[in-house]
């Protein structure tokens, strides 16, 4: 099993670190790690909390819910996931099937577990949506979550589109910029995604650390440019802004 582990670079007065070096780890035994893997899992529901998961679904790849319901579980999380799109393969195929859940659908979810006082979340995950009105009401179930735990942690992955590409209709960038970003407690825009959302062209370092800057200014604390190309290499930028109690982020294990 090969681990990878990147390695810390810069920061800037947000917090924000540049991953520069990628480093390649054979894992060691269970009895000399000091990190291993939880076996489905070591970590309780308890002890790390309940995740809403909203995000697509393909028949065939790996994607959105696909993706990530079980690795969440195997880090310990009690994770319930709602299908924004049911596909028969991503959108990136020359063609494709399914359906897309509407804002209603979404809402009568949302109930259906609220009557049943299931819906205490610590974490609501968020990622391709392919209606405006999914993504208002979406708006709306932030709203509830947080009626309910005031701590709840927005994590939102602005699935836009991808070198130059938008996967989405282009009335829902307006939406995501003005009344979704404002919202979340996290991003995680690729390099496309977070020029969309900023309006605002990174073409280097600097301009990465720029424009987390302005995300940050819209609300949320924490950034993460998954994927920058600069001068060839791929890039991640991680950022975190100074919170009440002034600490900074951008740290990661060498």
């Amino acid at each position: 099993m090969l681990l990878r582990s990147l390695r810390l670079g810069t920061s800037s007065h947000f917090g924000i670190s540049i991953f520069r070096e990628t480093h390649i780890f054979r894992s060691r035994s269970l009895r000399n790690s000091e990190m291993t893997p939880p076996l489905l899992s070591l970590a309780l529901p308890s002890e790390t909390g309940r995740v809403l998961s909203i995000q697509s679904h393909t028949v065939q790849g790996y994607v959105g819910n696909k993706s990530a319901v079980f690795p969440l579980q195997l880090l310990g999380y009690d994770v319930d996931p709602i299908n924004s799109v049911q596909f028969s393969n991503h959108t990136g195929y020359p063609s494709f099937k399914g359906q897309v859940l509407d804002g209603q659908q979404l809402w009568e979810l949302i109930e259906g577990l609220e009557a049943n006082n299931l819906l205490y979340y610590t974490h609501l995950l968020t990622g391709y949506i392919g209606s405006v009105s999914f993504l208002n009401t979406i708006l709306e179930v932030v709203n509830k979550l947080r009626s309910i735990n005031p701590k709840l942690i927005y994590v939102y992955d602005p699935v836009l589109g991808d070198e130059g590409k938008l996967y989405v209709p282009s009335e829902l960038v307006s939406v995501y910029r003005e009344k979704v970003v404002p919202v979340a407690s996290m991003l995680t825009p690729n390099q496309f995604e977070a020029e969309q959302l900023t309006g605002f062209r990174i073409g280097s370092e600097r301009d990465g650390r720029e424009a987390c800057n302005i995300l940050h200014a819209t609300g949320p604390s924490k950034v993460v440019i998954t994927s920058i190309v600069i001068d060839g290499s791929l890039h991640l930028i991680g950022s975190q802004g100074r919170s009440q109690r002034g600490a900074r982020g951008g740290t990661c294990p060498p």
